[in-house]
């Protein structure tokens, strides 16, 4: 099986499965001194982990991350670094009353029809499980862009169903903002929006109860982010980034900017007017743009302004509401999926995304460095 590495300098391959003992990560390329602990893993791997409240999946998984290599003394070596998170609660028995019947929505179909065989034990390798170890690799790209220029990526849900947060300035979302509610407690569901969070709760909740799922869209803003990363012809930042986001199990759409809305709008409606700021170190102004509708990327390359994307990402396909289907030979059937199942993906959809836009920047900004020093 191919396609199981992403990236050229900054590089990242995983393997495992669901139900299997574990996922591993390998990391190249990231340069030496970077400080790096299991404690620096944890907070982001809670934040992705299963049972966390009551509108996640009750799988108890510690998500515990084993530094096996490339790291010395608290500092990265410049090394491979290589991060295991094992399983701890699969339930495999849960799946085997279905191993021949195809689950509505997920790639047993698509797996058979690939290899002929597949791991039916909770989707095997296409299962979300893989994204612990994306997630702790997005650790480390967040050290790297913030150490090399202030770099910030944050996520947050901005629509559950029909419930659509209200968001002034995407890049003066704080984690601290999408992590608790104005009063202290847990914001279950990201969503900085606290009247928007309660109702999409709530919906949530709702679905959950009738053996069902809901969708929704998470916004995912980098900040700092210096103009001139990117490539204009195929390795665009905004192509790299849409395939890192789709790469994402449960993606079915994905823009940046004001995306689908330029549909309906003029182009002097839509063009952001650039405006000069003081001179830089470079002997250059500061140039930016007055608004932010190309999203911080034109013509493929980083324009200095926000990053400003959005995922949209689909109901949980596993119910345990009968559904009709097929089995793997064609006969028609019945299917109720027992595992525990999130009803809704977008609270924890958040981390996994912040990871690949995290991994998509440390990569450019590394073949910046290796293509230009930096100077443009």
């Amino acid at each position: 099986m191919p396609g199981n590495t992403f990236g050229h300098s900054f590089r990242v391959t995983t393997a495992g499965e669901s139900h299997g003992p574990g996922n591993v990560v390998i990391i190249d390329g990231v340069p030496p001194g970077i400080p790096l602990s299991v404690a620096d893993l944890q907070v982001d791997l809670d934040r992705r982990r299963p049972g966390q409240s009551k509108i996640t999946t009750q799988r108890d998984e510690p998500d515990e991350p084993e530094i096996l290599a490339g790291v010395f003394e608290g500092r990265t070596t410049g090394t491979s670094i290589a991060i295991l998170v094992r399983n701890k609660d699969q339930r495999s028995k849960d799946y085997s009353d279905i191993q021949e019947l195809y689950r509505p929505g997920h790639a047993d179909y698509t797996f058979d029809a690939k290899y002929g065989f597949r791991d039916y034990r909770g989707g095997g390798r296409s299962s979300a499980r893989e994204t612990t170890v994306r997630v702790a690799a997005g650790v480390v790209a967040k050290k790297l862009i913030e150490q090399a220029f202030g770099g910030r990526v944050v996520g947050y849900v901005t629509q559950v169903g029909d419930v659509k947060a209200e968001i002034a300035d995407p890049a003066a979302v704080t984690l601290d903002q999408v992590e608790r509610t104005p009063d202290g407690t847990p914001n279950i569901v990201r969503c900085p929006d606290p009247v928007a969070a309660a109702r999409m709760v709530s919906l949530i909740d709702e679905c959950r109860k009738d053996e069902d799922s809901i969708g929704g869209v998470a916004e995912i803003v980098a900040i700092n982010v210096p103009a001139g990363l990117g490539e204009p012809v195929f390795d665009k930042v905004k192509a790299d980034l849409a395939k890192a986001l789709f790469s994402l199990p449960a993606v079915l759409g994905v823009e940046y900017g004001i995306g689908f809305g330029c549909a309906t709008m003029r182009g002097s409606a839509h063009n952001d007017v650039f405006v000069a700021g003081p001179v830089t170190d470079h002997e250059r102004p500061d140039i930016k743009t007055r608004t932010n509708r190309h999203g911080g990327m034109l013509g493929g390359i980083t324009s200095g302004m926000p990053i400003v994307l959005r995922a949209a990402v689909k109901p949980t396909s596993s119910l345990s509401k009968e559904q009709p289907t097929v089995t793997r030979h064609g006969v028609p059937a019945t299917i109720r999926t027992k595992g525990r199942h999130d009803p809704c993906l977008l609270p924890r959809f958040v981390p996994m995304a912040e990871a690949m836009v995290a991994i998509v920047l440390a990569d450019h900004w590394l073949r910046w460095q290796a293509q230009c020093g930096g100077n443009l």
